[in-house]
């Protein structure tokens, strides 16, 4: 069931966001050579606390850090753990925080020092079609709007959209209906409505778009072990269009 919030929930899950935008900031910083994603996982979580928030996804469904990090092929849910970041390899970071009883939620991926050319490509793709989507937010609009035109952008760059992961509802949950799938048609799915919050989140791929689980036994990562980006904001909609909660 889809939920509307009211102006002081979205006011609250602004809130959210900004202490979940200036987190996210200050792990990107920390992003380099040498530096183990087990330790941008403790650093998160101890952001997260100072900022007077919770993280949302320690003990959802039984995932037992703060952040997802997920490493060149592996394109969401990847375990912190020793692995030193190389030269090179590109990194998406996945986080949520849990503040006044809602929940706000958001990705970036970022290059670890110099990467190749295609690397670099992949990524600004993922976060202009994130942008382009969007701009597809509106009253009136479906979710097959958002999901047609990431899909089409996506392709057109040579590059391929996941479908058997998306985006979601968020609130007083931290995955609400409806879904938000990255492919589609105009006008199919449900239309958006004025309170409704959702969360967009372009997961691609510089190979084919099927996925294997990853090594860790928990994260997906690409089946032919190409390199995945993923970029996602928390948006309400709004009577003017969409409003990002996640920004500092």
């Amino acid at each position: 069931m889809i939920t509307i919030k009211n102006e002081q929930e979205i006011k609250i899950m602004r809130e959210a966001g900004r202490i979940l935008a200036t987190a996210l900031k200050g792990i990107e910083k920390q992003v380099k050579p040498g530096i183990t994603t087990l330790e941008l996982d403790r650093a998160c979580e101890a952001l997260i606390l100072s900022l007077g928030a919770k993280p949302a996804f320690k003990g959802h469904e039984g995932f037992p850090y703060s952040l997802c990090a997920s490493v060149n092929e592996n394109i969401v849910h990847g375990y912190p753990s020793n692995y030193a970041l190389k030269e090179g390899d590109i990194i998406g970071l996945d986080l949520g925080v849990l503040y006044k009883g809602y929940y706000s939620d958001m990705a970036i991926t970022v290059a670890v020092g110099k990467v190749s050319f295609e690397a670099k490509r992949l990524i600004n793709v993922a976060k202009k079609s994130l942008r382009l989507g969007i701009k597809k937010v509106r009253p009136g609009n479906t979710v097959g709007d958002i999901g047609n035109t990431i899909q089409r952008f996506v392709e057109d760059q040579g590059f391929s959209v996941v479908r058997s992961l998306c985006g979601h509802g968020i609130g007083k949950g931290l995955h609400e209906d409806p879904q938000i799938p990255n492919y589609g048609k105009r006008g199919a799915g449900e239309k958006f409505i004025e309170g409704m919050t959702i969360c967009i989140e372009p997961m691609i791929t510089a190979g084919d778009y099927n996925l294997k689980k990853s090594a860790d036994g928990y994260g997906f990562a690409t089946k032919d072990n190409s390199l995945s980006a993923h970029f996602e904001h928390t948006i309400a909609v709004t009577k003017f269009g969409a409003k990002i909660l996640t920004e500092v």
